[in-house]
């Protein structure tokens, strides 16, 4: 009995450990001039590649029927809220990271090469996005 509530116990923490160590889940993201939260983005996995969507924006001069106006492609004149901004991303072989994926910035329209990778055990999301050899990164909290 003993043995199978240890066995149970660790194989719900376990589990528990390995799902806060994905991009999956709701984040938030932050201004990088401002540290003002601007939106929780959710990412979601689907046949081992990662999509997210602005769930919710937190700016306080958005306003709420506000659309990607600045995009170019299928996206361009949706609205912010459940717009999809991560697209594409799969696990490197061996490491904590997801490469290979597109986010986009829905201020300017552009989208760029991104990685992701989760720190601090889970509890944040390193986004890094890439132009050319240049590259921006943002440091995103866990919401839930």
């Amino acid at each position: 009995m003993k043995s199978t509530l240890a066995a149970i116990l660790f194989t719900v923490t376990a589990a528990s450990a390995m799902a806060q160590s994905t991009p999956v889940g709701l984040w938030r993201n932050a201004d990088d001039k401002t540290g003002e939260v601007k939106a929780e983005i959710r990412i979601a996995e689907t046949n081992g590649a990662l999509s997210g969507r602005i769930e919710k924006s937190l700016k306080k001069d958005t306003k709420p029927d506000a659309t990607c106006d600045e995009c170019s492609d299928d996206r361009k004149g949706k609205p912010i809220t459940g717009l999809e901004i991560i697209r594409g991303g799969k696990k490197a072989e061996g490491k904590d990271v997801w490469e290979g994926g597109k986010i986009l910035d829905p201020e300017n329209g552009k989208e760029y090469r991104a990685s992701f990778t989760p720190i601090d055990g889970g509890k944040k999301l390193e986004v890094r996005g890439y132009l050319g050899p240049f590259w921006r990164t943002q440091t995103w909290t866990r919401a839930q």
